[in-house]
């Protein structure tokens, strides 16, 4: 069953749209760099559409109706989202969930130190990485900075033009003779994935008590640095969350400028399209409408900000006691009875890299969202796997509303895999099935997408959100 490219098969009107969306997600991309960035910022938006803290409603008792609109956001890294429908919470939700976290290097939190005449911060890679892929990259650092006073600073440097940027440095081809032997997971080892922070020592000391003293100058005066334009000290390394990314931009790529490239698309570019799709929604729906953006996906989905934790079966308590069910029973059946696109990305068919595809099963960019009935790897292992059922309505749903979509397998049975949300969340007996866009590059610094995939996408989650039953 080939599916068509969607280039040129949209009117004006809607080719005004796609333009449209794909401009508001590349915003997005740029502003939300970091799960804190993309938490903020979906508030942000949220606020602008008139939804209101969950946390203010609960403190006041205000209960909720039909039609009203609330969040809750959890560590600044969670956030959930709701659109009270017109039927009974336990008759179910319709959910799109996405995770906002991405592939990065982190800060260690006794980072600083000085080394044959440069200053580096050591750092821990974030999820799965090719770790060659990192190195002589213009880098920028993300993140905040909690003093032991509990007072915050928040850190965005390498951004701007005006910023500096930061990079991992690599061993020059003249002398790799021994390092070209070694395998791709060897070739660069992540301990030696530091960044390069700085070579100015600091300048001269009073008396030669202090020169000797202060043998590492060079660090001595990146702590300067610090506390004189960022506003804290070396000890605050320990109590910080900074994250080391690509520096830069999401551009259009390709002549056409039909496709994006930008750091995070994984799983951003689902979490940013399920977020417009939901917040575009004006009339109150008939069944309750729920965006989940969670934290920690790319390393299991744990902790308390990932989708393991109890946050949102807890926030939905919630909300079910402000519309008046005070027994457990009422959130087991609301949870049991909802239905879920698994927001996140496949792998888009690469046919420089045609060797670990099998053709009929994979994911081609500019044919449309892309349905996953199981993930995992080997023998489904780790998967949902989704009911036949469910994938019928969805069939249908999309169908109705004229909806191109395609399915897929991530790449041959043996050759690798990966896994989602989706079967955390069919652990509560709702229907779940992944659904995404297929992107190049996956967990590069720079992945790409297809923007009529995008848009693609977008009209999935409306027409779901709006239509399934």
């Amino acid at each position: 069953m080939q599916k068509e490219v969607l280039w040129n098969q949209y009117s004006p009107e809607q080719e005004k749209e796609m333009a449209s969306v794909c401009s508001r997600y590349m915003t997005c991309l740029d502003e939300g760099k970091t799960e804190r960035e993309s938490a903020r910022l979906t508030v942000s938006m949220a606020e602008e559409q008139g939804y209101r803290n969950l946390r203010d409603l609960v403190q006041k008792g205000e209960p909720l109706t039909a039609g009203d609109k609330v969040y809750y956001m959890y560590n600044e890294k969670l956030i959930v989202l709701y659109h009270i429908g017109k039927e009974p919470l336990e008759a179910g939700m319709n959910i799109l969930g996405a995770h906002i976290d991405s592939p990065r290097m982190d800060v260690k939190q006794n980072p600083l130190y000085e080394n044959g005449g440069f200053a580096y911060l050591d750092t821990h890679y974030y999820g799965g990485i090719k770790k060659y892929q990192w190195v002589t990259l213009p880098l920028a650092i993300h993140g905040v900075v909690v003093r032991k006073d509990g007072s915050r600073v928040n850190i965005s440097v390498g951004e701007k033009d005006t910023d500096p940027v930061f990079t991992v440095s690599d061993l020059l081809i003249h002398l790799s003779r021994e390092q070209l032997t070694k395998t791709a997971s060897k070739v660069v080892e992540g301990e030696s994935l530091d960044i390069l922070v700085g070579s100015i020592p600091q300048g001269e000391t009073d008396s030669e008590e202090e020169k000797k003293e202060k043998k590492d100058t060079i660090t001595a005066n990146i702590c300067r640095i610090l506390e004189e334009e960022y506003g804290f000290e070396e000890e605050d390394f320990i109590s910080a969350e900074l994250e080391v990314v690509p520096a830069g931009k999401t551009r259009e790529l390709g002549f056409d400028r039909s496709m994006i490239i930008g750091y995070g698309q994984d799983d951003r570019i689902c979490a940013f399209t399920s977020l417009m799709a939901f917040l575009d929604e004006d009339e109150t729906p008939k069944r309750t409408s729920c965006c989940i953006l969670v934290d920690k996906e790319e390393i299991g989905s744990v902790g308390a900000s990932g989708m393991h934790s109890r946050i949102f079966e807890n926030t939905t308590a919630e909300v079910l006691h402000l519309l008046g069910h005070t027994d457990s029973i009422s959130l087991r059946r609301t949870l049991q009875n909802s239905k879920m696109l698994s927001s996140d990305v496949s792998a888009a068919y690469d046919p420089l890299y045609a060797s670990v595809f099998e053709t009929k099963n994979a994911a081609y960019m500019g044919k449309g969202p892309v349905f996953n009935k199981f993930t995992g790897s080997g023998g489904k292992g780790n998967s949902s796997d989704a009911n036949p059922e469910y994938i019928a309505e969805i069939r249908r749903v999309l169908g109705d509303s004229n909806v191109q979509f395609q399915t897929a397998e991530m790449g041959k049975v043996d050759a690798g895999g990966g896994g989602t949300i989706a079967y955390i969340m069919a652990n509560y007996g709702m229907e779940v099935i992944d659904c995404g866009v297929a992107i190049l590059c996956m967990h590069s610094p720079w992945e790409v997408s297809s923007k009529v995939d995008v848009y693609e996408t977008y009209r999935c989650y409306r027409a779901f959100l709006t239509h399934m039953e």
